[in-house]
């Protein structure tokens, strides 16, 4: 079969092509870059199962030894703690996972809505406005770079930085940032070291320095990692949740008359319009088998929590947006030990960006047809280029 990836359309709208490929076999194998094949799972029960199979491993460095890439990517980015399994995930995991946890995401929420408000004092009634670059954008970079201790003056670099990450098809543009990223948060580690602060950055030098088995490779690919998917993921999930709700007015009513559906509704967005279209790299370390499908030792895996999400099987007219549906259950976030550390941040910051926009703005409308909408042209990440709205 030819590439499903390389369809111009996949991009805009990748559900039809899921679909089709699920319908076919939930796992199959498709073509991919440099004559190098993956098997693909795009159904719910397959995708589930996929998270937690011992016989997968996210060792990317393990799978590439040897081989020859063509490829410049920064350790930091190429051998981040996304890319590891047992036990060094497990350390690494522990020593960041208390920044994430419901309780330390309550005290963020007085700063997340504050810097909510704050952006939203300057949208003017009547005018045109880009909802990525006017919120989604700044409100998750705002918050992660304040918890890690970025200065107010480096957070558009970052920006651009973590963007060029996740330019598809475009491997010179994705090496330069990864070493442009890599390199700013080794001079900030730096400077914290010769002036530390109470940011989670810090922590980690000290952890470091303590001699809490943390090597200093590790330390600039952690903090690489919170800096970039701890906005990359909330900006996405923003933009497609408000789509989503602009394209289905009366569930934007609902949600600003009733404070009690946030949560709800946000889990329902996560599901519908899942900002991690395909998960990070996995291959079989044996023979496995999901579903009917037998995958051989050596295989790529790409699980696909968009397509997942959209399963008929588990999730009743999974086309349509649905908050009366029983929340959770979805893949947005993974499954198993990968899940996403940072899943109550980002579920913080949408539910109060979201629950800001329907009570401020109660007559928010998109300014184009959906269809003029542009998508960022990645695999990884599904998320709006710019998503025009009028006040």
């Amino acid at each position: 079969m030819s590439n499903p990836f390389q369809d111009p359309g996949f991009f805009r709208n990748p559900y039809p092509t899921f679909a089709a490929l699920r319908s076919a076999s939930p796992v199959r194998k498709v073509p991919g870059g440099a004559g190098q094949s993956s098997y693909l799972v795009t159904g719910y029960a397959e995708a589930r199962a996929a998270f937690t199979d011992p016989g997968l491993s996210k060792d990317t460095a393990r799978f590439f030894a040897g081989k020859e890439t063509g490829r410049n990517l920064h350790p930091a980015v190429s051998q981040s703690m996304l890319a590891t399994d047992p036990p060094q995930h497990t350390r690494l995991r522990s020593l960041v996972a208390k920044a994430f946890t419901p309780g330390a995401v309550a005290l963020l929420r007085p700063y997340i809505a504050r810097v909510t408000d704050e952006l939203l004092d300057a949208w003017v009634p009547g005018e045109r406005t880009d909802a990525i670059e006017a919120l989604a954008v700044p409100l998750p970079v705002a918050v992660i770079c304040q918890l890690l201790g970025v200065p107010d003056a480096d957070r558009a670099a970052v920006r651009t930085w973590s963007n060029e990450l996740f330019a598809a098809g475009q491997p010179e543009r994705i090496d330069s940032a990864s070493h442009a990223v890599a390199g700013y948060l080794a001079d900030l580690i730096t400077a914290k070291r010769r002036t530390p602060d109470d940011s989670l950055l810090s922590d980690l030098i000290r952890a470091r320095d303590g001699g809490d088995r943390l090597s200093e490779d590790e330390l600039v690919s952690l903090a690489v990692l919170l800096l970039v998917a701890g906005h990359e993921t909330t900006t996405n999930l923003i933009g497609n949740g408000l789509l989503a709700l602009l394209q289905a007015p009366e569930s934007l009513h609902r949600l600003r008359d009733d404070p009690g559906l946030v949560e709800t509704a946000v889990d329902e967005l996560l599901r519908l319009d899942s900002p991690v279209s395909m998960a990070t790299f996995r291959f079989a370390t044996e023979t496995i088998r999901l579903g009917e499908t037998e995958i051989p030792a050596g295989s790529p895996v790409l699980i696909a929590p968009g397509a997942a999400n959209r399963d008929p099987a588990r999730f009743p007219e999974p086309d349509q947006l649905d908050l009366d549906r029983e929340p959770g259950g979805h893949l947005a976030f993974g499954h198993g030990i990968h899940r996403c550390l940072g899943a109550p941040l980002a579920r913080a910051e949408a539910g109060i960006a979201l629950r800001a926009l329907a009570t401020r703005f109660p007559r928010l409308r998109l300014a184009v047809p959906p269809e003029e909408l542009e998508w960022r042209h990645t695999r990884l990440m599904r998320g709006l280029v710019a998503l025009p709205v009028l006040l």
